[in-house]
């Protein structure tokens, strides 16, 4: 039998399975895409002018946001720094790794303080390590350095999957920078002041009455209660003096390098860290965690962006900050790694709306049209910004209004990266590539639960096939005074006792038709409320029943400062001549 031969049919056959391979090679995602996160700490949604800013300038962020995607309803999974950080880290709820506490100190303010990150969690930078990207941290960490001693570095970034750390191993607080004031107001009040008065008024007293010959009072009591005196005066200025260079220094991996650490240019050495960091890998894959400081207080800023916008040194920050993303964007198009990076954009939590000078000055950010804000979880405290840009495989200009949660990225970006999910554990993240490529039109999160601390206090709703998405609160934060906005007399909100009015029926709210939260809903509002509450009730149950029991990293014992984990300059000869500026003398000797 004869075989007939065309050469039109084979090159067209040809033709055919090239424009297939083609559109196949357009439609599948890049493969193995550098990774850049940003973070901001304490900035509000209403910040960022993509978010409905009229008067910061955030021309970067912006541009980011016009180049990618803008999640509309990301959620931090905690609206504290320490839980809010650890979540993110893990894509698990802080409750899963002992990282909420019971008491009301929710952070680590001390850096010797045995508390951390357990070394059992896996990170998406340990993953991303086991697959060969090459993972750096710069910025803020706030999940605890040492267990036992000053070398065991157990909760140490690099014990963590990153390769450099370069950075400050805690957080940025009013009391680290001369002038800005303290957080430790309350605490000099209660366990310094009043002490003090009370000792002071019980002497008089007892100088009158033995003046009057009314009572015998031995010369050894008046010299206890001096001695008493003197010695929480001297305990006083001793923390005054050491509190800053013990706690406020910069690292460099496992080494202090400037003690206590210079707010000069800090914006500036830190983003240098983190461009430097895309250049020497810009040849492999890599993993870039910039964790800012800003805009947490204490405020700073150079003098390029000091007095400089038009909301004090609050918005000094926030462009200052705007200005390192920037840096960081124009980095990536010079090597021409634009097209195979995702940049991520967020903050750890709400706005501290409850930060505001002695003066008056305005030092907390906007939650927008939100309520509440820092420490509580009214959408104010939870609602974050969420931006992702990737040009190749993420379409330009896109919204989605979907609940979403900084959990989410652990989980996409171990996808993204080719690494396998753990199997041993609960992940509470969820994949965010087919809601953002429009493969699924709604969220993955069917149910998710908002912690005040180790405390569940409120459940979030979004039924399939429906636009409708209900959050219940089992409690809400007294806000004081009552008409305010926030916690003022606290400074935060604290999640128990007096501080917060349980609520038997739960308080309902419709978040869809009521962001603000100002309407909670009731039987006669809503039809549906008692069916609406008891699925969120099962839901919270199975939630609950999928908890462990794991050691309490924020126990007051995990949390409280101990001298024989205090990290000091190399150079020192013990914690109390912490004192060393080695970014200085690598300055001079670059020069």
């Amino acid at each position: 039998m004869a075989t007939y031969y065309f050469p039109g049919c084979q090159k067209m056959k040809v033709g055919l399975l090239l424009l297939v391979l083609l559109w196949e090679a357009k439609s599948q995602p890049a493969s193995r895409p550098n990774i850049v996160l940003l973070m901001a700490d304490d900035l509000g949604v209403g910040d960022p002018g993509c978010y409905g800013n009229k008067t910061l300038r955030t021309p970067n962020i912006d541009r980011l946001a016009t180049g990618g995607v803008k999640l509309t309803q990301h959620l931090a999974a905690s609206p504290l720094c320490t839980p809010s950080r650890a979540a993110f880290m893990t894509g698990r709820y802080p409750v899963r790794l002992g990282m909420s506490p019971r008491t009301q100190l929710g952070v680590y303010i001390f850096m010797a303080s045995s508390g951390g990150l357990p070394t059992s969690e896996m990170t998406f930078a340990r993953l991303l390590k086991d697959q060969g990207y090459s993972t750096a941290l710069i910025g803020k960490w706030h999940l605890g350095i040492n267990c036992h001693s000053t070398t065991d570095f157990c909760h140490h970034p690099l014990r963590h999957g990153f390769d450099y750390f370069y950075g400050i191993p805690i957080t940025n607080l009013r009391d680290c920078k001369p002038g800005a004031g303290t957080v430790f107001t309350s605490a000099y009040r209660s366990l310094v002041f009043f002490p003090l008065q009370i000792i002071g008024v019980t002497l008089f007293t007892l100088a009158v009455l033995r003046f009057l010959r009314l009572i015998h009072v031995p010369l050894g009591v008046f010299i206890f209660f001096f001695l008493l005196a003197a010695l929480i005066l001297v305990l006083f200025l001793c923390f005054l003096h050491y509190f800053r260079p013990l706690n406020c220094f910069l690292m460099r991996n496992y080494e202090v390098s400037q003690q206590p650490m210079s707010f000069d240019n800090l914006t500036q050495r830190l983003t240098l860290e983190a461009t430097e960091f895309i250049r020497r890998n810009a040849e492999k894959p890599f993993l870039l965690f910039l964790s800012y400081l800003h805009v947490h207080t204490a405020l700073f800023s150079s003098k390029d962006f000091a007095n400089k916008s038009r909301h004090g040194a609050y918005g000094d920050t926030v462009e200052e900050m705007d200005w390192s993303v920037g840096q960081v964007l124009n980095v990536l198009d010079e090597l021409g790694l634009s097209e195979d990076t995702l940049v991520y954009f967020t903050s750890d939590q709400g706005a501290h709306v409850e930060e505001v000078t002695t003066k008056g000055e305005m030092h907390g950010g906007s939650n927008g049209i939100y309520k509440g804000g820092k420490a509580n979880n009214w959408e104010g405290g939870i609602r974050v910004p969420g931006i992702l840009r990737w040009p190749r495989v993420i379409q330009a200009g896109l919204e989605i209004d979907e609940p979403t949660s900084n959990m989410d990225i652990f989980p996409t970006v171990a996808k993204l990266a080719g690494a396998s999910l753990p199997q041993d554990r609960v992940i509470d993240g969820r994949d965010l590539m087919p809601l953002i490529q429009g493969k699924n039109r709604h969220s993955d999160h069917e149910f998710l639960f908002h912690y005040c601390n180790a405390y569940l206090n409120a459940v979030r709703w979004h039924p399939r096939n429906s636009k409708s998405i209900w959050k219940a609160f089992y409690f809400t934060p007294n806000f004081n005074p009552g008409s305010a906005n926030g916690c003022f007399q606290t400074h935060v909100c604290f999640c128990f006792g007096s501080f917060i009015t349980h609520h038997d029926p739960p308080l309902l709210f419709d978040i869809s038709r009521d962001p603000r939260e100002r309407n909670p809903l009731t039987p006669i509002t809503e039809p549906r409320f008692h069916d609406i509450l008891r699925i969120m009730q099962e839901a919270a149950d199975n939630h609950t029943r999928s908890l462990v029991e794991v050691p309490n990293q924020l126990s007051l014992w995990n949390v409280f400062w101990k001298p024989w984990l205090q990290l000091c300059c190399p150079s020192a000869s013990s914690f109390l001549s912490c004192q060393c500026d080695r970014e200085k003398q690598g300055q001079k000797m670059s020069q």
